[in-house]
C-alpha cells in the first residue's frame, strides 16, 4: 500500500534534501560520482565546475579530480538528455531518454534553426562528417570538430556551431568525450556506450518517472513534466506506472510523490553550487526559495543562478568563488544575519568545498 499524508512547505524542502542525498542517511550514501548521478538521473551540467560540486557534495569523499577521472573513463556523461540543456547522465540511461525527449526539444528549436540559416541538409551533412572523423574512439575538441563541418560545407559561424553539436547529441550520434587538458572533446556515442539500455516506451515512462521522483520527490507531476521535457501527458502516464512504489502527500490541496518512506533531512547548512537540481529540478521551487528571494538567486532574471546558502532546506542567501592555483576565495552574501552556529556550519560546509577543489580557503 503506498502512504499518503499531509505536511507544510517547509517539510517539502527537508524531504527534498533527503531525497537528493545532499544530507543523506546512512543508507543513502553512495559510493562514488558515478552511482550519485545514476540515482538522481540527471544532474544539470551546463556549468561544469558547479555540476562537478553537485556530484561531489552528495559522494561523500568525492574529488574534482575524481570527477574528472568518472567523465574520461566514460562512468558518467554530459550530453542534452532534455530540455536543451546539459546534464551529466548514466550512460546507459542516454539512450532512452533522447528516445522520449530528443524529438520534441528538436521541434521546439526549429524557429531558432531557421534565424540561424540552418537546414536539415546542414545537420546531414554535419552529422556525416562527424561519423567519419570520429569513428573508431576517436575524439575532438570543440574547434576541431566544427572545422571538420566547415571542411564538409557547413558554416559554422555564430551560435551554429553549437546547434549543429546539440542536434547531433539529441540525435545520438554525439556525447561529450574526456577532457583534453583543459578542453571538452566530442565522441561518437556509439563508441562511448557500446551497450545502452533499451527500453519500451512504456517501460521508458514508468522508469522516467519512478527515478525523478525517488531522487526529486517529492515533486508534482507538472514539476515533472518541465524537468524532463514530456509533454503532461506522458509525464501523467509515467506517474501512473510508477505510482504503485511510491507515496503521496498533500500540501495545500496539490499533490505530491516521494520515494516510498522518505525521511526528513535533520537541521544543517550546505554550500550549493548554481543551477544545482535542488532548486533546477522543479518547476515550482517555492518550497525552499522565497518569492522575495529570488531576484537575489537569479540576478536581472538572467537566468544564471548563483551558488546559494542553504539552511534547513531553506535558501538564506549567496556565495561566489574565485579559484587560483593555490586558493579558493569565497565571497557570501546572506539575505540576513545568519546565527552564530549557522554561520559555524557554513564555514564547515565551504571547507568541505575547499577540500573537494583542492585549495586553501580563503574568506573575502
Amino acid at each position: 500500500m503506498t502512504r499518503s499524508y499531509t505536511v507544510q512547505r517547509r517539510e517539502v524542502a527537508s524531504l527534498r534534501l533527503a531525497a537528493q542525498s545532499i544530507q543523506p542517511g546512512p543508507d543513502r550514501h553512495t559510493a562514488d560520482p558515478a552511482q550519485t548521478v545514476r540515482r538522481l538521473l540527471a544532474v544539470q551540467a551546463q556549468d561544469f565546475a558547479g555540476a562537478k560540486w553537485s556530484v561531489g557534495l552528495r559522494t561523500p569523499g568525492a574529488t574534482d579530480a575524481a570527477i574528472d577521472a568518472s567523465l574520461a573513463a566514460g562512468e558518467i556523461a554530459r550530453s542534452w538528455p532534455m530540455r536543451g540543456t546539459l546534464h551529466f547522465v548514466a550512460p546507459e540511461d542516454l539512450g532512452w531518454m533522447l528516445s522520449l525527449t530528443a524529438e520534441r526539444t528538436i521541434r521546439s528549436a526549429a524557429g531558432r534553426h531557421r534565424e540561424l540559416g540552418l537546414t536539415e541538409r546542414d545537420f546531414g551533412l554535419a552529422r556525416d562528417a562527424a561519423v567519419e572523423h570520429l569513428s573508431g574512439g576517436r575524439a575532438l575538441t570543440r574547434d576541431e570538430l566544427l572545422a571538420r563541418f566547415v571542411d564538409a560545407g557547413v558554416a559554422v559561424t555564430g551560435l551554429r556551431g553549437i546547434h549543429l553539436i546539440q542536434r547531433l547529441s539529441q540525435w545520438r550520434v554525439l556525447v561529450y568525450g574526456p577532457l583534453a587538458g583543459k578542453q571538452h572533446t566530442f565522441a561518437l556515442l556509439d563508441d562511448r556506450v557500446p551497450n545502452p539500455r533499451r527500453l519500451e516506451r512504456d517501460e521508458a515512462l514508468g522508469e522516467f518517472a519512478a527515478r525523478y521522483f525517488a531522487g526529486h520527490g517529492p515533486a508534482t507531476v507538472r514539476d515533472f513534466a518541465w524537468w524532463s521535457s514530456l509533454t503532461l501527458a506522458d509525464a501523467r502516464r509515467g506517474l501512473e506506472l510508477a505510482r504503485p512504489g511510491l507515496d503521496e502527500l498533500d500540501v495545500d490541496g496539490t499533490p505530491l510523490f516521494l520515494a516510498r518512506d522518505l525521511v526528513s533531512a535533520d537541521r544543517a547548512v550546505h554550500a550549493l553550487p548554481g543551477f544545482d537540481e535542488f532548486l533546477l529540478g522543479y518547476q515550482d521551487r517555492s518550497a525552499p526559495l522565497a518569492a522575495d528571494d529570488a531576484a537575489r538567486v537569479v540576478p536581472g532574471k538572467n537566468g544564471l543562478f548563483l551558488p546559494t546558502i542553504v539552511v534547513d532546506g531553506e535558501v538564506v542567501g549567496t556565495w561566489r568563488r574565485t579559484v587560483s592555483a593555490k586558493t579558493v576565495t569565497i565571497e557570501s552574501a546572506p539575505f540576513g544575519t545568519l546565527s552564530a552556529r549557522d554561520a559555524s556550519a557554513f564555514d564547515a560546509a565551504l571547507e568541505r568545498f575547499a577540500a573537494f577543489v583542492g585549495r586553501t580557503l580563503v574568506r573575502a
